[in-house]
């Protein structure tokens, strides 16, 4: 019959155990190894960045937690050897594939319907000659670090923000969300930057309409957060365009299934494959996940759904921290079971275990002592540690960690 449109399809149950194992194959935490740090990345759509360097980079972690003991020099290379594979991006790495799903992002930016966007475009235009002098720099001269460029500002910044008055990195920052300048490569943390066009010269092809955009970030976006509350797309980037077109074309293509989760209210969309991967063996792995790890990302989902509370207590005083400065969680299979604060002192080649803490349950399981124990003996390799020390207590879950010290 013309006009008939297809039946909703019932909501798939689902127990809390199945949408844990969902959320972790999602993210590439059971299962066969992702193929490399590029894959990664596809697999995650994005993998944050950060500075901290207690054990090792945010996104170097991340990357460990999946790969086990990758080289980093496979990272350095996908970023900064012809032709690059992958691409940092407002404090995100990115597979170079995906670039032309972000270019309508940089091209819109700075988006004047919202107050720091108007802020933004009027500080661009009272600087005019400020923005025109980078790109001139970097046309005559190549690839310069920030300290290569003067202050120019004529009109400073001035948000009330502990960036006021830091007229060049934000100009650079600028120029780099809205696409003009990227960063070539690193000396050390500090960002190279050149022209655009110049670091990724085949990125300025023909332009993608924004429902396909919409569509193809969203099916990446589902399928590393395994399951999602209707709507998503609006609580996962405002400048993602035609949102609700994405969601439903995902959810007519079958690629969005509804479920229900025992114990979480309301109906979810899963994604298909996923759910489909449910059906095959449980390949559980045991692994240390980094504060910045995208698992952990939603706190509250994370509480609901494994019963672990888990805060960043970087910024937390010292006499208020409950579990450490760097405390990362340990997953076992579909459990978190434990964390632990560690730091990695690169002078004495020692990672130091400030505290290990162990969940309630965590000893149930005979074996998840000597698979803990192994996890962290893989990172302390994969560091260059040649020793390891252990807190005064330690929980009798853990004590196979004992045998890792010395």
């Amino acid at each position: 019959m013309a006009g008939r449109t297809k039946p909703t399809p019932k909501p798939r149950r689902l127990s809390r155990v199945e949408a844990r194992r969902l959320a972790i194959l999602g993210q590439g935490l059971a299962g066969p190894r992702p193929g490399g740090v590029v894959q990664v990345a596809r697999l995650l759509g994005r993998i944050q960045v950060d500075p901290t360097k207690v054990v090792e980079r945010a996104e170097r972690l991340a990357l460990w937690s999946r790969l086990g003991a990758y080289d980093r020099e496979e990272l350095r290379a996908a970023l900064e050897e012809p032709p690059r594979r992958l691409f940092e991006y407002a404090a995100f790495l990115i597979a170079v594939d995906d670039l032309p799903l972000h270019r309508p992002v940089m091209e819109r930016y700075p988006r004047p319907e919202y107050t720091r966007g108007r802020y933004i475009g009027e500080w661009l235009r009272d600087n005019a000659s400020f923005r025109a002098y980078i790109l001139e720099e970097l046309r005559r001269r190549g690839p310069l670090l920030s300290r290569d460029l003067d202050d120019r500002a004529e009109v400073p910044w001035q948000t009330g923000g502990w960036n006021d008055g830091k007229n060049l990195s934000r100009m650079l920052e600028i120029l780099w969300q809205a696409g003009e300048i990227a960063i070539t490569r690193r000396e050390g943390s500090q960002r190279v930057w050149d022209l655009f066009e110049r670091v990724f010269p085949d990125a300025d092809g023909e332009r993608l309409p924004d429902e396909v955009v919409a569509i193809e970030l969203m099916d990446r976006q589902l399928s590393a957060n395994g399951f999602v509350r209707p709507g998503w797309g609006a609580a996962l980037d405002y400048r993602l365009p035609a949102r609700e077109a994405g969601e439903g074309s995902l959810r007519t293509d079958g690629l969005a299934a509804p479920v229900t989760i025992d114990g979480l209210p309301g109906e979810w969309l899963a994604h298909a494959e996923l759910l489909e991967a449910l059906g095959n063996a449980w390949e559980p792995r045991t692994t240390l996940l980094s504060p910045f790890d995208p698992l952990m990302g939603d706190r509250d989902r994370t509480e609901a759904l494994f019963g672990f509370r888990y805060r960043m207590e970087i910024y937390v005083p010292a006499g208020k921290r409950e579990y450490g400065y760097y405390v990362m969680p340990i997953l076992d299979g579909d459990r978190l079971i434990g964390r632990i604060d560690p730091i990695f002192d690169r002078k004495e080649k020692v990672l130091r275990l400030n505290a290990v803490h162990a969940e309630r349950g965590a000893g149930t399981d005979p074996g998840a002592s000597r698979r803990v124990a192994g996890a962290i003996g893989e990172l302390a390799s994969w560091l260059g540690a040649t020793s390891m020390t252990l807190p005064k207590q330690l929980p009798k879950a853990f004590e196979a960690l004992r045998s890792q010290a010395g």
